[in-house]
């Protein structure tokens, strides 16, 4: 009797805790039990497995053949479509969990689902120095190849499981965009499935106007299949040198004037406080110093955003040599700062030691297992959003956001943004500097409300001229959306490509107001 008795005393107090704490907040802050115990291991197994089959599929060229049966199984998708008389919109078949995005996309559920399985890297062709990839190939997956052979994409996005897809139909961006711009601007080359089955290639030159309008379309023209992307020699090592700097203006404009000097390949700032950062500024190199490497991809080493604060914490400046890949994927480990939230010991060095090699869950498996609780608790009490804003409003966006919903560390990334047709371009007939602004975590504002603060942070965005990424919640209403973004060539072309009837308007498809 006496385990017994001790059994149901824990359960009592384990009763008494979660009465305590209340439910809500055990289901958010102890879900590490869950994750630690099924989805750090299944996580894993997902990763073998995808792994594994690219590099047999890309080594046996099989890739090629299996991609033109794709295109055309999809091509019998869509004109079944019309021949069973088009009663919905389309979209791809792929589960809304699978996607990065934190949103759930409910139109899955009674749009037609047309299954795109189109995961592979089709052709390096190192004269022309391009990659042609298929739309679900991962940039975890893409580093792996290209490094091993000496090349790598200009703007490689952070997270293992970013696609290409997505990268185009929405947006990436890395710290060398302040030289090469969004990661839709290293793109030569576009291939999708219109409306009505038919295969069509574009570029600058060829098919301008769908070229340009494809980028934050969010698949509203038409169904990627293959994407074209630029590729440059790759080096083995990033020199880092970190800078930790203090005063807000004292960081705007050593940021701006980091971001400004293209001898910089990489630059990016960590702000944790409103006056307190640490700018990073890197350039690709074959030499390191031996006493100063630092392989920070390792599973053991302490997550990034923690050694990066160490030298904000020990007031000092300091270079380090860091494997090109581990650089590429520096904040994939800890998901940025997001997985502190969901295990808080991760950072231990007995965890990483232990289950370091685990890390980190896939996003994919957190938002199929999240369930509607958690989802609505997060929508409330957590922020994800990336605004981008012209570089010489910078310090007015980081006290906005720092008097809106004040989440730190801010993730600062410059980006070069050109002048050119589409949705997103500067306001003048310049290129222009713009910075991401990354919030990811919990509001620390006593009167933070999510779709309150965040419509007050649109508002501004919109104000400066600046942009919100798609990816993320949005509540603007329509017109709100369309004086934010330029439509001018996204609608001509949803008229001349007959998508009205084919694809929802992308606000219908992203903005909350207009989900149902």
């Amino acid at each position: 009797m006496g385990p017994l008795l001790y059994l149901g005393g824990l359960i009592v107090l384990f009763l008494l805790w979660i009465k305590v704490k209340g439910l809500d907040y055990v289901i958010i802050h102890q879900r590490w039990i869950f994750v630690c115990l099924f989805l750090l291991p299944l996580s894993v197994v997902f990763d073998v497995y995808y792994y594994v089959r690219a590099w047999i599929i890309f080594k046996m060229c099989s890739a090629p053949k299996l991609h033109d049966q794709r295109v055309k199984d999809i091509q019998r998708q869509v004109r079944e479509w019309r021949k069973d008389g088009a009663k919905t919109h389309m979209c791809t078949g792929r589960p809304g969990w699978l996607t990065v995005s934190l949103r759930v996309g409910k139109y899955k559920k009674t749009n037609k689902n047309i299954m795109i399985n189109m995961m592979d890297i089709l052709e390096v062709d190192t004269k022309r120095q391009v990659v042609r990839v298929e739309p679900l190939a991962n940039m975890g997956q893409v580093t792996a190849l290209l490094n091993a052979i000496g090349w790598t994409l200009p703007v490689l996005p952070e997270l293992d499981d970013l696609t290409v897809g997505g990268l185009v139909m929405g947006t990436g961006i890395e710290s060398s965009s302040h030289i090469y711009g969004l990661f839709q601007h290293i793109c030569v080359a576009f291939e999708l499935v219109l409306a009505d089955g038919s295969l069509v290639r574009c570029t600058e030159t060829e098919n301008a106007d769908l070229f340009y309008a494809v980028p934050w379309s969010c698949g509203t023209l038409g169904f990627l299949v293959a994407a074209e992307i630029k590729i440059v020699p790759a080096m083995k090592w990033v020199k880092l040198r970190y800078e930790p700097v203090r005063g807000l203006a004292a960081i705007c404009q050593k940021f701006a004037s980091a971001s400004a000097d293209r001898d910089n390949q990489f630059v990016e700032g960590l702000q944790y406080s409103l006056d307190e950062a640490v700018i990073m500024t890197g350039t690709m190199t074959d030499e390191a110093e031996p006493d100063k490497t630092n392989r920070i991809g390792l599973y053991y080493k302490p997550w990034f955003f923690k050694h990066v604060e160490s030298f904000l914490t020990e007031d000092r400046t300091a270079v380090e040599y860091i494997p090109l890949r581990h650089y590429y994927h520096r904040h994939t480990r800890s998901i940025f700062w997001e997985l502190q939230d969901i295990i808080p010991f991760g950072n231990n060095p007995l965890f990483r030691a232990v289950f370091g090699w685990m890390v980190p869950p896939k996003i994919s498996l957190l938002k199929l297992t999240q369930g509607e609780t958690i989802r609505r608790l997060y929508e409330q009490h957590h922020v994800v959003q990336d605004m981008l804003v012209p570089m010489k409003h910078v310090e007015a966006a980081i006290s906005r956001f720092h008097q809106d919903i004040q989440v730190y560390p801010l993730w600062l990334c410059p980006f070069l943004l050109p002048s050119r047709p589409g949705m997103v371009h500067p306001k003048g007939d310049e290129d222009e500097l713009y910075v991401d602004i990354g919030a990811y975590g919990e509001p620390k504002t006593k009167h933070f409300q999510a779709r309150a603060s965040t419509r007050q942070l649109e508002q501004f965005v919109r104000d400066v001229h600046g942009f919100q990424m798609l990816y993320a919640d949005v509540y603007m209403e329509r017109p709100e959306f369309w004086e934010m973004f330029d439509g001018t060539l996204y609608h001509k072309l949803r008229e001349e490509l007959d998508c009205k009837g084919a694809f929802p308007e992308v606000y219908d498809k992203i903005c909350k107001s207009a989900r149902h």
